[in-house]
């Protein structure tokens, strides 16, 4: 490995002039792509283990949600064409002589966290899935069973990027999601859908929040009982904001309404997939939860890549941990970022290049950090196997 520690130069995102933040939540089509694919991905893990005792070579990181259409009406709307999965990516069908339903088992896993997390969609009547899951090639196969017997090896070569800590508007983004798609709030709240839409922007020490908060037409009687639910919902995300910053914040609840002519965000299922947005996977939250443009990230679609031997989704992972157990146990260290690139074919916790960039408190030297920062790196990289096992215990969230 080639470790390089630096010294990281200009201003850290959080002390900047500008700085901008976005998450999608549960219910929005593209998160709703990346929920199904790793659902799909521990599904397939814990059926190889249970049959072979082992996991086989999968990446189910290709899914696409083509949207619906709806009829929204004040106190009840009705689904006019159902919502469209299409499940691409590759899976192991067949292990020592025997089939293996990958198809089946996608799909379950599908219907079920519809089911679970996405209550207001009629998944029997208001969903069609089309697996199109196929066996991946020969080679990769083989590099897959190749680290099976040592050390898993790299089946990519790709990068993660990493960053700690989070700033006032990262938390602050992160916390409205959360609280708007709380149980509680569903419970106290029932018009509140889950698909809620967070853009932070933060002008020195004030914070604007634009939300996209999908309604559900059938708790609401006519526009007034509308605009009850908006402020509700800006009233959860103030409250929310409170708990993890002390800069002035305000929210903006479904800006693009026009109340005069009744033209709303009113959904029958919580969510844009009924009929005015699609998804896919990949194109919204990166692993740390959040949309952040202002950090280093990478395009690389975690949800669905397997735990076992796919970088792509264990070094944006790793790469997270290792700059927060650096910010975490070195006093000196008070911002981290850390980028990981791998080479395919190489063993998986021995990356081609590491890169850790350093904020240092005033008066620090990046010589006396070095050291600590390194085998910190080390440790966690060792610790890939741990992090599997979580992922598939659902102890760790890629989106």
């Amino acid at each position: 490995m080639d470790l390089v520690i630096r010294k990281l130069e200009g201003t850290a995102p959080g002390s900047q002039p500008v700085e901008i933040v976005e998450r999608k939540g549960a219910g929005h089509p593209d998160t709703i792509c990346d929920a199904l694919a790793e659902e799909i991905c521990v599904r397939l893990c814990r059926v190889y283990q249970e049959r072979f005792g082992t996991i086989l070579h999968h990446n189910v990181d290709k899914i696409l949600l083509c949207g619906g259409s709806s009829r929204t009406a004040f106190g009840g709307g009705e689904v006019l064409a159902p919502v469209e999965l299409y499940l691409a990516g590759r899976a192991s069908n067949e292990h020592q002589g025997e089939r293996i339903p990958i198809a089946e088992v996608a799909v379950e896993a599908c219907r079920a966290w519809l089911r679970a997390n996405l209550p207001e969609l009629d998944v029997d009547r208001n969903v069609t899935i089309s697996p199109r899951i196929r066996p991946g090639s020969s080679d990769l196969a083989r590099l897959f069973a190749r680290g099976a017997v040592r050390s898993p090896l790299a089946n990519d070569t790709s990068c993660g990027a990493g960053f700690a800590p989070l700033t006032d508007l990262e938390r602050t983004v992160l916390e409205v999601e959360r609280a708007l798609n709380s149980d509680e709030t569903k419970r106290v709240r029932p018009a509140i859908g889950r698909d809620v839409k967070v853009m932070g922007v933060r002008r020195g020490s004030r914070i604007s929040l634009t939300i996209g908060c999908a309604i559900i037409d059938r708790f609401v009687a006519d526009l007034g009982e509308y605009e009850r639910a908006k402020a509700a919902a800006t009233e959860i995300a103030l409250t929310a904001a409170q708990r993890v910053t002390n800069f002035e914040v305000e929210a903006v609840v479904n800006a693009a309404d026009d109340m005069a002519h009744g033209d709303v965000f009113l959904t029958v299922t919580g969510t844009s997939a009924e009929a005015g947005d699609d998804g896919e996977v990949g194109r919204g939250n990166r692993t740390s939860g959040l949309i952040t443009p202002y950090r280093s990230m990478t395009l690389e679609a975690a949800a669905g890549k397997n735990p076992v031997s796919h970088v792509g989704k264990l070094y944006n992972l790793a790469a997270s941990t290792i700059a927060a157990a650096i910010t975490d146990q070195i006093p000196a260290v008070v911002g981290a970022t850390c980028v990981l690139v791998s080479q395919i074919g190489r063993a998986v916790d021995d990356p081609h290049v590491a890169d850790l960039q350093l904020t240092l408190a005033q008066g620090a030297r990046l010589e006396d950090v070095t050291s600590a920062a390194g085998s910190i790196l080390r440790d966690e990289l060792a610790r890939l196997p741990e992090l599997r096992t979580r992922l598939l215990d659902g102890q760790v969230r890629v989106y």
